[in-house]
């Protein structure tokens, strides 16, 4: 494996210089792919997590990474429906604001030394984003630095940081995670980070207590003086990879929703008027056609948001009549609760249903007990 390994980094290192194209920052690496002035004017930024939550990948030690270093572009595999997910969001997202570029950006724990292929993947399914952040994890291989390689939370929020530098001062961003890195504390903390919500000190001790090196809590705390105070967090989504209990999310408020698959995603989006119903059927078909579930499966994780209190009463009323037309659901298909009333819709994105939940966003999340 070693030898392997070895042979990786000598011909990916004598490929075309990747550090010509792009900023680095330790081991954060920004690849940017539009002109800086088309990122300053974008009012709504989507952010992917890329392992684990739009491709099928795991970087979680030595021989993942190498073997995701040699697979090629077209070998990658996406998590079932996201393909047609993005394209689906870019197509109403273009109808709607009129601009042909869609406002996207990955983060991924895989080195640099990637980018080209996964470049070629975004090709493959039709994306073209604004940029994209890359992990130089290869310079962690050396026995000092080993344990880096599994450690995201300083590299993803250094990387938020400076991806909220390039954006507008009113910016909002949906961001997706998985289960498996820790993600709702990253995208959550980074929220807090923009906010003010923690004090210096005691922001410091949470990074710290969470396995930042000093090295990164310096940067982020510079990078956070250079932000303007606004939280730019619109809605977390959490791809349960690892199978969480969806109830250990509740402690970061509705804002952030677990989802079971693409799906459920979906049709979160669609309640919120971000994905038209052509969106969503587009990725039942291809869930089904290509990753086979099936109706029953669909219409399991459809009554599973709706007695989690996600979906309320009007989405369900307006989306179940076309699923049925559609024949994704069965003509007698019915929720097994009724669906809460929508108490709080702001532009079109529903806060809060009728009864008593949790907060959108606590005032303070315990980040250092696992509890559930």
């Amino acid at each position: 494996m070693a030898l392997a390994f070895a042979f990786v980094i000598c011909n990916y290192e004598l490929m075309a210089d990747w550090r010509s194209r792009c900023q680095i920052s330790d081991d954060v690496c920004f690849f940017r792919y539009v002109a800086e002035g088309l990122e300053k004017t974008v009012e709504e930024v989507y952010v992917w997590d890329l392992d684990k939550t739009y491709l099928d990948t795991t970087i979680d030690s030595l021989g993942q990474l190498l073997v995701t270093v040699v697979e090629r572009a077209f070998n990658k595999k996406n998590i079932p429906g996201t393909k047609t997910l993005l394209k689906s969001l870019h197509a109403d997202y273009s109808k709607s604001r009129g601009q042909n570029r869609f406002p996207i950006y990955f983060i991924t724990a895989s080195p640099p030394q990637m980018e080209e292929r996964i470049s070629e993947k975004f090709s493959f399914d039709g994306i073209k984003p604004f940029g994209a952040f890359y992990k130089d994890n290869l310079r962690n291989l050396t026995p000092s630095r080993f344990w880096r390689l599994r450690k995201q939370i300083g590299y993803k929020v250094q990387s938020l940081l400076q991806l909220r530098i390039r954006l507008g001062p009113a910016v909002h961003q949906v961001c997706w995670g998985d289960d498996s890195e820790s993600d709702a504390i990253i995208y959550s903390l980074y929220s807090d980070i923009c906010t003010r919500r923690a004090g210096t000190q005691d922001l410091r001790a949470t990074l710290k207590s969470l396995g930042v090196t000093n090295d990164q809590v310096d940067t982020i705390l510079m990078l956070q003086s250079q932000i303007p105070e606004q939280d730019p967090v619109e809605k977390i989504y959490i791809n349960l990879a690892a199978d969480t209990d969806p109830d250990y999310y509740l402690k970061f408020g509705r804002r952030t929703v677990p989802t079971y698959n693409t799906f459920q995603v979906a049709l979160d989006l669609f309640q919120d008027g971000r994905l038209g119903l052509d969106g969503v059927y587009a990725v039942c078909q291809e869930m089904i056609s290509a990753y086979n579930f099936t109706p029953d499966e669909l219409a399991r994780s459809f009554d599973e948001l709706v007695r989690r209190h996600v979906l309320g009463e009007a989405c369900v009323q307006k989306i179940t009549p076309f699923l049925i037309e559609k024949g994704i659901f069965y003509a007698d298909f019915k929720t097994t609760i009724i669906p809460a009333k929508e108490t709080k819709i702001e532009n079109g994105h529903v806060y809060e249903l009728e009864g008593h939940f949790e907060p959108w966003i606590p005032e303070r999340i315990d980040y250092l007990h696992d509890y559930r």
